[in-house]
């Protein structure tokens, strides 16, 4: 009895039997690649980066198209004015527009008032000072000329004592 004891192996059932065989075939058949490896390598996916654009699909022209046949004057094409050329005007003509700018008048109205201007008035009202005062140079006009005979000339130095 005892040399049956230690050479007794259980025995398995055919269930058993059965279940082991089925995982041995499964393992068997996931052995080699899988099917369609040669073009769906997912080596392939990674190396080749697609970037898809996120426009639109359609593909065509996106100008509408109207539905209603039109007539034939509206088929015509109109031809375009061409653009007005700026007429070159004279010195005394350029500075009797700037000293009648309704835009220049209020800025100097602003600055004898003492308010304070903001940058894009401030630079207008400076170039178009400037442009007013090569403008008289050029034409030969002083301030002496504009001045009324009213008023009393001050010299610079009464003027520095005077502030």
């Amino acid at each position: 009895m005892l040399k049956n004891k230690s050479k007794q192996k259980s025995k398995k059932s055919r269930q058993e039997i059965n279940e082991e065989s089925r995982e041995l075939k499964k393992k068997r058949k996931h052995k080699g690649l899988p099917s369609g490896s040669r073009f769906n390598n997912s080596d392939n996916n990674q190396n080749k980066k697609t970037v898809k654009v996120a426009g639109d699909p359609r593909v065509g022209s996106k100008k509408p198209i109207s539905l209603v046949a039109e007539s034939i004057d509206d088929s015509v094409k109109k031809v375009k004015q061409p653009k007005p050329t700026t007429t070159v005007l004279s010195k005394e003509q350029e500075l009797e527009q700037l000293e009648n700018d309704p835009q220049l008048d209020l800025l100097l109205d602003l600055v004898e008032q003492n308010s304070k201007l903001t940058k894009e008035q401030q630079t207008y009202l400076d170039t178009k000072l400037n442009r007013i005062d090569e403008l008289m140079q050029a034409l030969g006009y002083t301030d002496n000329d504009f001045d009324d005979s009213d008023e009393i000339k001050e010299d610079i130095v009464s003027l520095l004592k005077r502030n």
